[in-house]
C-alpha cells in the first residue's frame, strides 16, 4: 500500500473491526472469530503502521502487543487512597453492617436506602488514569497511598480502552479515574499452566495475575491474555451520579463491569444476590469469590467515611471454600525428576467449585498416615484456592468393609528399579536415576521450564516422545536434534518441528545462572541458583568447589553442598557438561545488573505464605535488585520474614526465634 490516504482508511477499519472482536470475546462472550483470525486482523494492522509510522497513535490495539522492557516500576502517588474492604464470611454481619449504614443514613436524614451488590473478582486491584479521554498511566494498589506504575502491562489487556468512546467524554472532566480488577480468565489461566512444569505452575488464576503485572517484558505480559473489570469511576462532572449508573456509564465507556451487578432495595435483595451467586458463580468463565455492597449514593461515601484500611460504605461477602464427599477408589504413584514417588489419589468424578475431580495428591506416606485414609474411604475434598484439590479427612463412620490399607510399592512404576527410604525422609525414590524414563522426562522437562532456559515449545507430551525413542537421554540431547527426526513424531509437521530449533536457538541466550537451576542438581533452586552464580561464577569453578568451600556460600549449608559435589560426581557428568559446552551454552557468569538501589543490602528475606500483590519469583527479583538475599528456611541468622495469607508453621519459628515479621504492605513499603 503507498497511498497513504487509503492506509488512513484501512487502518481505520481495522482498529473498529479489532477492538469490536475484542469486546465480544472478553466482554460479551460471544466470539466471532478464531484466535488465528484475530491474529491475521491484528498482523495486517502492525504490517500497514511499520509502513507509515507516523499514523500510528497510542490507542491503536497495535499497541496492546508489548514489546517494551521495563527494568524498573516507578512509585506513583494516587489521588485518593486505594483502601481495602473489610470482610465477613456471615450473613448475619452483612445484615448488621445494612442495619449500621441505615442508622447513618437515618441520623443524616435519609430515610431510603439503596445497596448495590457485585461479584467480587478474585484479581488484582489497580488505578487508570485518564486524561482528555486518552489513558496516561495505569498503577498497582501498592500499599493504597502508592503503587507501581504499570502502564506498559496494562496497556496489553484487551478489556482496558486506550482511548474512552468520544461521544460520552463530555461528561466527564478531563482528568479521570478508573478503578478495577486485573483477573485471568479460567481456560487462560489452564492455557498457561499447561505450558509449564508442574512445580512451576501457579495455584490460582490470581497468582498467575499478580506475577504477570510485575514481569518486566511487556510482550510476556501480552501473551498471558489478562482482563480487567472496572467498578470505580471519578470524574463526572456531575459527582452526585449514583454508583449503579457509573457502572452503567463505565460498560458504555467500554468497559467490562462484570455485568451481573445489581441494585438491592433491601436486606432481603442482598440475601437473595448471595444465595443465587453461590451456586451459578461456577458456570462464570472466571474466579468469584464474594459479592460485594457498595451504597449506591455516593454523595454520603465521604460522611461515612473509612477506618484505617476499609470504607464504611461497602463490605465484602466471601463464599466458604467448597466441599465435596467422593469415594476414594485407588493410589497410583507418579515418579518426579529426582525419582520421588508420589500418591496420586483415584478419586470418584465430583462436581466441586465449577469442574469435575477425579484426583488429588496425598503427597506422601506420612500424609496418608494423618489422613488415616484407605482405599474404598469415603473422603471429604476441597479447592485450596478454589484451584487445586486436597483430600481433607475422611468420614470413619462410613468406611465400608472391603477398606484396603495403602501401602508403599516396591518398585519403581516407570523403570520397575526396587525403591528406597532415605533415613529421616518421608519420601520413598527410585535409585536408577539414569535409566528411569520418568526421571530423565522430568529432568528435560524441569530444564526447559519457563524459570530455567525457557524453552516454551517443549512441552510433556512431546518430550515423552523424545524420551520413548531414545532421542533424547539428558537435555544436553535437546541441541543436537535434527528437523527429519523431529517431523517423523506424531502430531508433528516441518513448521512445528522449526518452532522447536528456533526456541531451542533462542535457550542459548539464557543466563548462567538459569542454566544452573536447569540442571536439577537436588535442593538448588532458583535462589540458590543465584548464590552459587556469585560464588562460583562458572560452572567450572562451581564443580572444582570442595564441600566445606560450598557450605560457606550464604543460604548453602552441609545439606545443599553435598548435594552439589553428589551431582558433580556423577559418571554421566562428564558428558553432560560436553554437550552443553558443545551446544554453546551459558557456563560462566556475564556481568552483574544493576542495582536498583540499596535497601535490602546485607539482608537475608524469607517468604512464607500467599502474597497478594505479587508471586514468590517477583517478590524474590525485588528483594536482589536491592542487595538482600532470599532464603527458605528460618534459622536465627534469617534477617526477616514476610507473611502473607495462611503462612504456616515457618511463621510460628520465625516468632519462637526473635526474627522480625512483617506484613506484605511493610514489604512493600520497604522497597
Amino acid at each position: 500500500m503507498t497511498d497513504i490516504m487509503g492506509a488512513k482508511k484501512a487502518i481505520a477499519e481495522l482498529r473498529q473491526e479489532i477492538e469490536r472482536h475484542n469486546r465480544l470475546y472478553y466482554v460479551e462472550a460471544r466470539p466471532e472469530l478464531s484466535d488465528f483470525d484475530f491474529d491475521r486482523l491484528l498482523e495486517q494492522l502492525i504490517a500497514i503502521e511499520r509502513q507509515f509510522p507516523e499514523l500510528v497513535t497510542p490507542d491503536s490495539p497495535s499497541q496492546r502487543v508489548g514489546g517494551t522492557i521495563t527494568r524498573e516500576f516507578p512509585s506513583v502517588l494516587h489521588r485518593e487512597p486505594m483502601l481495602s474492604l473489610s470482610n465477613t464470611y456471615s450473613l448475619a454481619e452483612v445484615e448488621e453492617f445494612y442495619s449500621r449504614v441505615r442508622k447513618l443514613l437515618l441520623f443524616e436524614g435519609v430515610a431510603e436506602q439503596k445497596m448495590v451488590a457485585e461479584l467480587k473478582f478474585d484479581g488484582v486491584a489497580i488505578s487508570l488514569l485518564f486524561r482528555d479521554g486518552l489513558l496516561v498511566r495505569g498503577a498497582t494498589r501498592g500499599d493504597g497511598r502508592q503503587g507501581d506504575d504499570i502502564t506498559a502491562n496494562l496497556k496489553t489487556i484487551a478489556t482496558i480502552p486506550l482511548r474512552l468512546d468520544g461521544r460520552l467524554v463530555a461528561d466527564l472532566q478531563g482528568e479521570v479515574e478508573v478503578r478495577g480488577e486485573v483477573f485471568m480468565r479460567k481456560d487462560d489461566f489452564e492455557r498457561l499452566n499447561e505450558s509449564r512444569l508442574e512445580e512451576d505452575r501457579f495455584a490460582n488464576p490470581r497468582n498467575a495475575t499478580a506475577g504477570t503485572l510485575k514481569l518486566q517484558d511487556s510482550a510476556e505480559v501480552a501473551r498471558r491474555r489478562m482482563c480487567f473489570v472496572a467498578y470505580y469511576l471519578k470524574g463526572l462532572k456531575d459527582e452526585s451520579t449514583a454508583h449503579f449508573s457509573r457502572l452503567e456509564l463505565l460498560s458504555r465507556l467500554g468497559f467490562f463491569t462484570g455485568d451481573h451487578y445489581r441494585l438491592c432495595q433491601e436486606v432481603q435483595d442482598i440475601n437473595a444476590f448471595i444465595e443465587e451467586w453461590a451456586g451459578n458463580r461456577w458456570q462464570l468463565p472466571y474466579e468469584t469469590d464474594g459479592v460485594v455492597l457498595k451504597l449506591n449514593d455516593v454523595r454520603f461515601w465521604e460522611k461515612l467515611g473509612a477506618t484505617a484500611k476499609s470504607p464504611r460504605w461497602a463490605i465484602a461477602y466471601k463464599y466458604p471454600a467448597q466441599q465435596a464427599r467422593t469415594v476414594l477408589h485407588n493410589v497410583l504413584f507418579q515418579v518426579g525428576r529426582l525419582g520421588t514417588i508420589t500418591p496420586v489419589a483415584e478419586l470418584e468424578p465430583v462436581l466441586l467449585a465449577g469442574s469435575t475431580v477425579s484426583r488429588s495428591t496425598l503427597h506422601n506416606f506420612d500424609e496418608i498416615e494423618r489422613l488415616g485414609v484407605m482405599i474404598h474411604d469415603r473422603v471429604i475434598i476441597e479447592k485450596s484456592g478454589e484451584v487445586i484439590p486436597k483430600v481433607v479427612r475422611i468420614i470413619p463412620e462410613e468406611r465400608p468393609a472391603d477398606a484396603e490399607p495403602i501401602l508403599p510399592p516396591m518398585h519403581c512404576p516407570s523403570c520397575q528399579s526396587l525403591l528406597v527410604r532415605p533415613e529421616n525422609e518421608v519420601s520413598y525414590y527410585c535409585p536408577n536415576e539414569e535409566e528411569c524414563p520418568a526421571q530423565i522426562k522430568g529432568r528435560v522437562l524441569h530444564f526447559a521450564s519457563r524459570n530455567a532456559m525457557d524453552i516454551q515449545t517443549l512441552g510433556e507430551a512431546l518430550v515423552e516422545q523424545l524420551v520413548a525413542r531414545g532421542l533424547v537421554k539428558d537435555p544436553g540431547d535437546l541441541y543436537f536434534l535434527q528437523e527429519p527426526q523431529l517431523e517423523k513424531l506424531e502430531r508433528m509437521g516441518q513448521k512445528s518441528a522449526q518452532n522447536i530449533l528456533r526456541a531451542l536457538e533462542k535457550s542459548r541466550e539464557k543466563s548462567y545462572e538459569q542454566l544452573l537451576y536447569a540442571l536439577g542438581i537436588r535442593h538448588v533452586g532458583r535462589a540458590t541458583a543465584r548464590e552459587l552464580s556469585q560464588a562460583c561464577p562458572s560452572i567450572d569453578a562451581l564443580r572444582q568447589s570442595s564441600e566445606e568451600q560450598l557450605a560457606t556460600v550464604p543460604d548453602i549449608g552441609p545439606v545443599v553442598a553435598r548435594s552439589i559435589i553428589d551431582y558433580f560426581a556423577k559418571p554421566s557428568w562428564p558428558q553432560l557438561l560436553e554437550k552443553l559446552r558443545t551446544a554453546g551454552l551459558p557456563l560462566c557468569a556475564s556481568e552483574p545488573r544493576e542495582q536498583v538501589n540499596r535497601n535490602f543490602e546485607g539482608l537475608s528475606v524469607l517468604f512464607t505464605g500467599g502474597l497478594d500483590r505479587y508471586d514468590r519469583q517477583a517478590a524474590s527479583e525485588l528483594v536482589f535488585e536491592r542487595g538482600g538475599r532470599v532464603v527458605g528456611s528460618v534459622s536465627k541468622k534469617t534477617g526477616m520474614v514476610v507473611a502473607g495469607h495462611d503462612p504456616g508453621s515457618k511463621l510460628q519459628k520465625a516468632l519462637k526465634l526473635g526474627v522480625r515479621v512483617v506484613s506484605e504492605d511493610e514489604f512493600e513499603a520497604m522497597l
